[in-house]
């Protein structure tokens, strides 16, 4: 391996696996052969960034591409970064190990505002310098696109680019673009620039340039007459747009680890705080007939055992009812569940809750957003307390034990009453007959309002920080009842939110200040240090108040009116009025248009998909088929390499859906949740090498070992293997004991033979561990180990008792008897062996 390899470091961290960049489905080819070489970077953790289905459907649109190879990388986790630092090792991508500097265009994706220091972290650890004004053309480009860029102007100064709107089309205009200026290197950056700039939905900040008038407000002056407003760029239909088929499947625990499918983009329900449902319209639906085709083809790609269909509102898809029955037809049998994302309040009809009925049933989600219907007719919720409540009721009935309600404080136009009206609504639900039958339980989600721009309330100001925590106060005492778990965003973490979302440009300063202080994850409690962000503030002129507290004149210039997201600022205007009086606008998908400027009925129009009736079907969900019979396979596997980094869950996952996507018929437990009949025989502890692993399966008789073994192996990550399989004659599995070994050689230090001589002579040899629950015990090596035996001064063999009951890892030998530092046992290569 290359001593400058990051893989060097992956034995001092946690959660190595993040780090590998072999998962199934990810794609790696050899940079020199490519016109493009592009990075997409996630600035949060693996975790996160894997379940944003935006970078899936990019990177695989751009491999598809034989010329472009597309990479990607995520903020690495606080310790990798003190290892990086340590072994002066540059940020590099996933694939290839490629350092991010090395690349000709770093693409970010700006999905939330307090991710904006890690986006000086990544930069910063791959050496590249903040300012897009300090960078030359050795650098790579850096361009961003995501929801945040509808006002880039606060990290403007960072960024060459920005991509506002849709990226399937454009995303492939500025590759094309690129690998042109490259190959004919006549001109520098700033003629790439111009290029890119013609280009529908690009921003070149660089073109534009900030000027501050008498009351504080940035003007931006366009530097070219013909480049002074940028136009949202829009995906017309969702039906000819890319999607990827096979998705990557990621390692660790992804936030969404499931099959995602997108169902429809954009929503005309108009509540006038929601920036995702302006900036996204207008609403275009995929056909069932194309879902289907995708579902189809992405489950034999990926293993997946459940599906989530994913939109701004699900439950309004035009085919919702119709569609899940034939999904639950079609999947359930093979225990693939389906799941709805947050379902509307009022949108369950009679014939979708027959449907959900059979859908396993987690967590349960309704946004009433405000507690009286006053508040929720300013904002244009367009929902009733009855529908609320409705929907409560039918959700305990249909199986729900946890319902999830989203509240917001700071809302414009709320008093006191409607705070109140906030605990009237809970406990009312708390209080009704079926709650109560079903001891069900009540999770209460607040935050505080947070105005986002080409909203209708983008001129309103925000809560003080001081009133957010007195209403968070008043409703956390009133709702302290049991069954009710009450949650808030801390307002601390809303105001510094709230202040990059509707700042300029005079916010980069603060911007690094602040991850000079150490700010960074600020997304996550226990990294977010507001102490370190008052620091950075005191420079901030005008003051964060400015930007946060204050009524905006609908008539000032706004830091983002360059950017077009199609809804015209009369239309939000207008809005704005319509809810000082607490006037509804009505959805125009039931309603006539509401006139939002956003399609012009030729091009850019609303697409919905037509409704059609499920098949007919020979067989009912409900119709039970006669039960095979069942036999065990033994399936024995090596980890080795890099899969030496999966944790067991991991392990199992892996190999579960390796067999889905081989299509083998596995037995599944009965009861409300079933699962697989899958046992492993042993938990290799993360770190630990082995060649002699198995696990037992229980399949069909029909199933066939050759179906299984070799196959398998062109469906698992490097690292593991296949050896064997076998249909166990003791249909139990039962397991044949045979000592175990490990072999452990060092790379730094040696062995002690005194040491060894020392233990050997002991008539016992205690050490202490912690248990399961929490106390000290006391255990003795020589009732577990047969024998230590030292190979050569860096290798020791160690060999267990058969007989013992009790085990014990290799790690804790290294410390007690060899007296090993933390750092020696971690370099350690420790490969378990089976001693025949």
């Amino acid at each position: 391996m290359n001593n400058r390899s990051i893989q060097n470091l992956l034995c001092f961290i946690e959660q190595p696996s993040r780090y590998l960049g072999n998962e199934i489905n990810s794609i790696k080819k050899n940079p020199e052969n490519m016109d493009l070489h592009i990075c997409f970077a996630f600035p949060d953790l693996y975790e996160i960034g894997t379940s944003h289905f935006g970078i899936q459907i990019l990177y695989h649109m751009l491999n598809s591409i034989e010329n472009i190879f597309a990479e990607r990388v995520f903020a690495p986790a606080l310790d990798m970064a003190d290892k990086l630092s340590e072994a002066k090792l540059p940020l590099s991508s996933l694939e290839t190990e490629t350092p991010l500097c090395n690349f000709d265009i770093l693409g970010f994706s700006l999905l939330y505002e307090l991710n904006y220091t890690n986006i000086l972290y990544m930069l910063d650890l791959s050496d590249i310098p903040f300012l897009s004004s300090s960078r030359n053309e050795n650098h790579p480009l850096i361009i961003a696109g995501g929801p945040c860029t509808c006002n880039p102007e606060p990290v403007a100064d960072f960024f060459d680019a920005f991509l506002i709107g849709d990226g399937e089309v454009a995303v492939k205009k500025i590759a094309e673009v690129y690998i042109t200026w490259k190959k004919e290197k006549k001109s520098n950056r700033k003629e790439l620039l111009k290029k890119l700039s013609l280009i529908e939905g690009v921003y070149i900040p660089s073109f534009f340039t900030p000027k501050y008038d008498q009351s504080n407000f940035q003007i931006l002056e366009p530097v070219y007459d013909n480049y002074t407003k940028v136009k949202r760029t829009v995906v017309l239909d969702l039906d000819s747009a890319f999607f990827p088929i096979s998705p990557v499947i990621p390692y660790a625990k992804p936030v969404h680890d499931r099959l995602r499918i997108e169902v429809s983009r954009g929503c005309s329900r108009g509540c006038r705080f929601c920036q995702a449902g302006m900036i996204y319209r207008p609403v275009r639906e995929k056909s069932p007939g194309k879902l289907n085709q995708i579902i189809e083809k992405s489950f034999d790609k990926t293993g997946y055992e459940d599906i989530s269909l994913l939109s701004l509102s699900t439950g309004d898809y035009t085919c919702i009812a119709p569609f899940m029955e034939d999904l639950m037809h079609k999947y359930a049998p093979s225990h693939i569940a389906v799941s709805l994302p947050s379902l509307r309040a009022g949108s369950l009809t009679p014939k979708l809750m027959s449907i959900i009925k059979k859908v396993r049933k987690t967590g349960f989600t309704i946004a009433p957003e405000a507690g009286s219907q006053r508040l929720r007719d300013i904002i244009n919720k367009n929902i009733t307390e009855d529908e609320i409540i409705s929907t409560v009721k039918s959700a305990f009935e249909l199986g729900w034990q946890v319902i999830k309600l989203y509240f917001m404080i700071g809302l414009p136009g709320e008093t006191h009453d409607d705070i109140v009206a906030i605990t009237d609504l809970v406990k009312k639900l708390w209080n009704t007959d079926i709650v109560k039958k079903k001891k069900g339980k009540i999770n209460v989600s607040i935050t505080t309002f947070i105005p986002k721009p080409h909203v209708p309330f983008q001129w309103s100001p925000q809560i003080s920080l001081k009133e957010s925590e007195e209403k968070i106060i008043f409703l956390k005492k009133n709702l302290r009842l049991p069954g009710i778990n009450f949650k808030w965003q801390d307002p601390k973490v809303s105001q510094v939110e709230g202040l990059w979302a509707r700042g300029d440009r005079r916010l980069s300063d603060v911007l690094v200040s602040a991850y000079k202080k150490g700010c960074r994850f600020d997304g996550w409690s226990d990294t977010f240090s507001y102490k370190a962000w008052e620091s950075a503030f005191e420079k901030l002129d005008p003051g964060i108040d400015f930007y946060t507290t204050r009524i905006r004149n609908t008539s000032e210039p706004l830091a983002w009116d360059h950017i077009d997201a199609l809804v015209s600022k009369e239309f939000l205007k207008n809005e704005l009025k319509k809810a000082a009086c607490g006037t509804l606008s009505k959805d125009c998908r039931q309603d006539q248009c509401q006139m939002c400027g956003v399609c012009d009925f030729s091009k850019i129009k609303p697409v919905f998909a037509e409704i059609h009736e499920p098949e007919n079907r020979s067989k009912k969900l409900t119709e039970k088929c006669e039960s095979p019979t069942y036999k065990t396979m033994k399936i024995n596997y090596s980890k080795i390499g890099k899969a030496k980094h999966f944790g067991h869950l991991e392990l199992v996952k892996i190999f579960l859906r390796a067999l889905r996507r081989l299509k083998i018929s596995i037995k599944y437990s009965s009861g409300f949740h079933p699962k697989p009949k899958i046992r492993f025989s042993d938990t290799l502890p993360i770190g630990i090498e082995s060649n002699c692993e198995s696990f037992y399966i229980t399949t069909p008789v029909s199933e066939k070992e050759e179906s299984i073994f070799p196959a398998i192996n062109n469906h698992l990550p490097h690292g593991l293997c296949v050896n064997s399989c076998k249909t166990e004659k003791n249909q139990k599995g039962s397991v044949s004991k045979k000592a175990v070994s490990y072999q452990i050689t060092l790379e730094q230090g040696s062995f002690d033979k005194a040491l060894l001589t020392t233990y050997d002579n002991s008539s016992d040899f205690f050490y202490t561990k912690v248990n399961k629950k929490g106390k000290l015990k006391k255990n003795d090596l020589k009732v577990i180990v047969e024998s230590l035996q030292i190979i050569s001064p860096d290798k020791l063999l160690i060999i267990l008792k058969t007989e013992s009951e009790k085990t014990v890892r290799p790690d804790v030998i290294l410390k007690h008897v060899f007296q090993k530092t933390k750092l020696q046992i971690q370099k350690a290569t420790i490969i378990k062996c089976i001693q025949n």
